[in-house]
């Protein structure tokens, strides 16, 4: 949904969850226990995280490598949240981000943006959907990309409600709604529906820019 509405702004469409996800595959090719900060930041400054759009896609690259959909495997989306709770590992990647964002229009994806990396952005979005859509989505992303998962709806859906719960209880940054943010429970709303919402919320808040 975030980059349909980029691409329809034509403004540039940033996934913050992709730069945690690839901090975790960098500490798992380098072989580092995922609580390791000082190991993984290493690895991170002598690797590197590249995010580049390719034919209106957005691909992630690590040390050169495209690692787009390494990043999205059950093992990662498994570890990401452990990774993401390191503090140094926040503090580079929010800096990278903001950077990221002062140099044009953005649309950016995460969940810590309205609160914590962007708190004065002109719209600012929070999407709610149950555990059980939010895992049947998963799998079928999942199939589309052809990336083979063993686990069930229901062992998925467990999965995103542990996530839910690690990073909305973390100590840095966690998942929470901002105060100003206009909430959108996306449950039974499809793709199309979710755009134009937006969309119309962005267009309303254009004339107090």
């Amino acid at each position: 949904m975030a980059k349909l509405i980029a691409k329809k702004l034509s403004f540039v469409y940033i996934d913050t969850g992709a730069m945690y996800r690839a901090c975790t595959v960098i500490a798992h090719d380098n072989g580092l226990d995922y609580g390791d900060e000082a190991g993984i930041l290493r690895a991170i400054d002598k690797t590197g995280i590249e995010l580049k759009s390719e034919n209106g896609q957005q691909k992630v690259y690590a040390g050169g490598k495209d690692i787009t959909k390494e990043i999205r495997t059950p093992l990662i989306s498994a570890n990401v949240s452990q990774v993401s709770a390191l503090k140094g590992i926040r503090e580079k990647m929010v800096t990278l981000q903001r950077q990221l964002a002062g140099k044009t229009n953005v649309i950016m994806d995460g969940r810590d943006i309205g609160t914590t990396v962007l708190p004065d952005a002109e719209v600012k979005i929070f999407l709610v959907a149950s555990a059980r859509s939010r895992a049947e989505r998963r799998l079928k992303d999942l199939q589309q990309q052809g990336i083979k998962s063993d686990k069930t709806v229901d062992e998925i859906e467990a999965d995103i409600a542990a996530r839910d719960y690690k990073d909305s209880h973390r100590e840095i940054s966690p998942l929470k709604k901002a105060e100003d943010a206009v909430e959108i429970d996306t449950t039974n709303m499809s793709i199309d529906e979710v755009v134009e919402t937006i969309l119309a919320k962005i267009k309303k808040a254009e004339k107090n820019f």
